[in-house]
């Protein structure tokens, strides 16, 4: 797994490995990323949303997500994963990108996140275990803990399409092979 674009492009990642069979890592394949991040550079008159954004990585497993945001300029991504494998990976890949002072690691359950200790994020990914209803809970509680800022654009991995909470708005929502990204825009203030 590499950085597909950007100031980290070719940038090889920590392996997954065997790892450890509770982790349920599922790193978004590089294909996926790619055209994800086609797609986010194609919204708001082609200036990528990462571009100087904070940016929250939910369930980050490897990191892969924030770590591809901050390579096209993310101007700080956090982490948030409760495995221990996953946390070991992002400061691995942390180490690799260089990149201490722009990121931030958290042990939290992203389904019960707490309150937000700083500025809210106006980028957010999340990749949950699939088909748990884990993406519902993850939302409510980011909106509920003052993670989310108004207006952010919040980019839901899954296996099948889904709903559209309350207050958000749907921008866009593509397969990619037995993977679904739902865009979704924050409520305004």
């Amino acid at each position: 797994m590499r950085i597909i674009s950007g100031s980290l492009r070719g940038l090889k990642l920590a392996e997954v490995g065997e790892g450890d069979a509770k982790a349920h890592l599922r790193p978004t394949s590089d294909r996926v990323r790619e055209s994800l991040f086609n797609v986010l550079a194609s919204l708001d008159g082609g200036i990528s949303p990462v571009v100087d954004a904070r940016v929250l990585d939910l369930f980050a497993g490897t990191g892969a997500l924030g770590f591809e945001a901050l390579s096209r300029g993310a101007a700080q991504v956090t982490f948030v994963d409760e495995g221990v494998k996953a946390r070991a990976l992002i400061r691995e890949n942390i180490d690799k990108c260089r990149a201490i002072g722009t990121t931030r690691l958290l042990r939290r359950d992203a389904t019960d996140l707490k309150r937000n200790d700083g500025a809210p994020f106006k980028v957010i990914f999340l990749d949950p275990p699939y088909g748990k209803g884990l993406g519902e809970k993850a939302i409510a509680s980011a909106q509920d803990g003052g993670w989310i800022a108004p207006s952010a654009l919040l980019i839901w991995e899954e296996n099948a399409p889904q709903s559209t909470p309350a207050g958000f708005t749907l921008l866009d929502q593509r397969k990619y092979g037995d993977t679904w990204i739902t865009l979704l825009r924050a409520p305004a203030p």
